[in-house]
């Protein structure tokens, strides 16, 4: 009966070092699955990468535009690149009331009287001159017409990626060339410029 009671003791006190021993091989298995994927969530983190310079490039040209042709007319113009877009602002005054052709010519030079100076129109693509977003082709510089009121004033906003400020791109650069105004309408037709006569003012894009 003793050694019975022995026995009993001795298998319940195995039986009850097993249990232990399994509750903390359990545990210490729950504790390794929760490391686990804490660890290849830091792996599949995304990479932080600096933004696309474009986000930085923020530019401003502002210019005078001086008469020319023994006309009186003046104005402003604005450049402001933001996000790889150019928006272009010019304000003009001394126009004779109607349509004129606005164009961006492929020099910074308004020395000459009639402004020719300038050269022609800028044209870095090698396209044939057009109205803007033609098919079949139109110059860099061809901004197209716009309409001075009854007091010879005009405002002219102009939207762009296909211009930037000092990027370097010389399909794109507008550093070194200049603003015409020119007396008549661009016609989109004549070739090289679209006969829209006399330059009446004129400034030069410059830092």
């Amino acid at each position: 009966m003793k050694r019975s009671i022995v026995y009993i003791t001795i298998l319940a006190l195995c039986l009850n070092f097993s249990c232990k021993k399994d509750q903390k091989e359990e545990v210490s298995n729950d504790a390794t699955e929760v490391e686990t994927p804490a660890e290849d969530d830091t792996k599949k983190r995304p990479t932080v990468t600096e933004e696309p310079a474009y986000y930085k490039d923020k530019k401003k040209v502002t210019l005078a535009l001086d008469s020319k042709s023994n006309s009186s007319v003046t104005g402003n113009v604005v450049f402001t690149q933001d996000q790889g877009v150019i928006t272009m602002i010019a304000v003009l005054s001394g126009l004779t009331e109607g349509e004129h052709a606005i164009h961006i010519h492929e020099k910074a030079d308004c020395s000459s009287d009639d402004g020719k100076s300038s050269g022609g129109h800028w044209n870095p693509t090698g396209q044939k001159h057009g109205k803007w977003g033609d098919e079949t082709g139109y110059h860099k510089g061809d901004i197209g017409n716009f309409t001075a009121n009854d007091k010879g004033h005009a405002t002219i906003t102009k939207v762009t990626n296909e211009w930037c400020i000092g990027c370097g791109d010389e399909t794109k650069d507008i550093l070194g060339k200049a603003i015409i105004v020119h007396q008549g309408v661009d016609d989109f037709k004549s070739q090289p410029s679209g006969a829209a006569g006399s330059r009446v003012s004129c400034g030069g894009i410059i830092e």
